[in-house]
């Protein structure tokens, strides 16, 4: 069923599409906020002179954090009407 120009309703698979981008918008901002606060405790870790182990976590961390984001971003946000085969 086609929704006539100038009717604002939203057919059930866009109202879909926008609740999973909304979520998809929750989890990139928590990934967001976790990513900046591994970059603050690496700093501090760096200059209390923290255990060389812990920066290494964090390091490894913030790069695996950087990597799930980017590739969110790229499956969600950029994908288009291209399926992603895994």
């Amino acid at each position: 069923m086609s929704i006539p120009a100038g009717d604002n309703r939203r057919s059930p698979a866009e109202v879909a599409h926008e609740t999973a981008l909304g979520e998809i918008s929750d989890v990139l901002l928590n990934l967001e906020h976790t990513l900046t606060r591994a970059k603050k405790a690496l700093i501090r870790v760096r200059k209390s002179g923290g255990d060389n182990n812990i920066e290494l976590a964090l390091t490894e961390l913030i790069a695996d954090l950087e990597r799930t984001h980017k590739r969110m971003m790229q499956d969600t946000y950029y994908a288009g009407d291209s399926l992603r085969l895994i």
